[in-house]
């Protein structure tokens, strides 16, 4: 199943960011083939301001533990973590469902 892994930065976070990057990338690397797709949410200036996974789960949980044993999060670094369950609709021009 699919879920789609919202996070929202703490206030002043960059430094945070930059300094645990390293260690978030290699836990994505770790775990690559449960990744459909991740990258930072940008605000208006093109600075991180969050992050967009959406990452493959047999449930709930496993999402949440998925999402709770990044680097990022371990540091503290979010403001706001939503994880709900995410179905593909249009991928590559096509429809899907």
């Amino acid at each position: 199943m699919l879920f789609a892994i919202t996070n929202l930065d703490k206030p002043d976070s960059l430094a945070l960011r930059t300094a645990t990057r390293d260690a978030h990338l290699g836990y994505l690397d770790g775990i690559v083939a449960q990744l459909l797709l991740a990258g930072p949410v940008l605000n208006a200036d093109g600075q991180p301001i969050g992050s967009l996974l959406v990452v493959e789960a047999e449930n709930q949980a496993a999402a949440e533990a998925f999402a709770a044993a990044d680097p990022y999060a371990r540091a503290g670094l979010f403001e706001t973590v939503i994880i709900r369950p995410y179905r593909i609709v249009y991928k590559d021009g096509k429809r899907l469902a």
